[in-house]
């Protein structure tokens, strides 16, 4: 199954476009083809084009819940949608996984977080941007460090020197995963 990849120039002649970065995780059922969905909802999402998928990562879980460790990745787009319309999207693809919030933190077929909108910052009932703890996370960090070596987070600089500050130990590269 290939991804439905929107062409970037088909993006110009809208709004200006801005590039996002969504940190997805699964750790229930199938992990992998539950990111492989994600992925590919994001990748048909009218106004947005996937600009880079980085490998997948099998990860210790954070948190005080003892849970199946995850697998995550981080996908970076180039959209012409505002910053709540790309969340909305996030928590509908959420929802096409049947996600289930009943502990904070716990498992979840798919996690689909809204990381950072180019250098917007956001405090809202809503929507926080950049994400409060994605400095903290390697990840976060790992992934996107992987596919966008320049990258920084508002407020917390480049993402290279985060990753030098967290604790990377439980974040360790699936070779043997790639998303279509």
């Amino acid at each position: 199954m290939s991804t439905p990849y929107v062409d970037v120039d088909t993006l110009s002649g809208m709004s200006p476009l801005r590039r996002a970065v969504f940190s997805l995780g699964s750790n229930i059922e199938d992990r992998f083809e539950h990111l492989q969905g994600a992925v590919t909802h994001l990748g048909a999402t009218p106004g947005m084009a996937i600009a880079g998928v980085s490998s997948v990562y099998e990860t210790t879980p954070v948190g005080p819940v003892e849970q199946a460790d995850f697998l995550n990745l981080v996908v970076i787009v180039d959209s012409t949608l505002s910053s709540t319309v790309m969340l909305e999207r996030a928590l509908a693809i959420e929802d096409a996984f049947e996600r289930v919030r009943l502990v904070a933190g716990g498992p979840r077929t798919v996690d689909v977080d809204l990381i950072a909108v180019g250098e917007r910052q956001i405090t809202s009932d809503f929507l926080t941007l950049p994400h409060p703890r994605a400095h903290e996370r390697g990840f976060v960090l790992v992934p996107w460090l992987e596919i966008d070596p320049d990258a920084s987070l508002v407020g917390h600089g480049r993402v290279a020197d985060l990753v030098r500050t967290v604790d990377v130990s439980g974040v360790r590269r699936r070779d043997d995963l790639r998303i279509d």
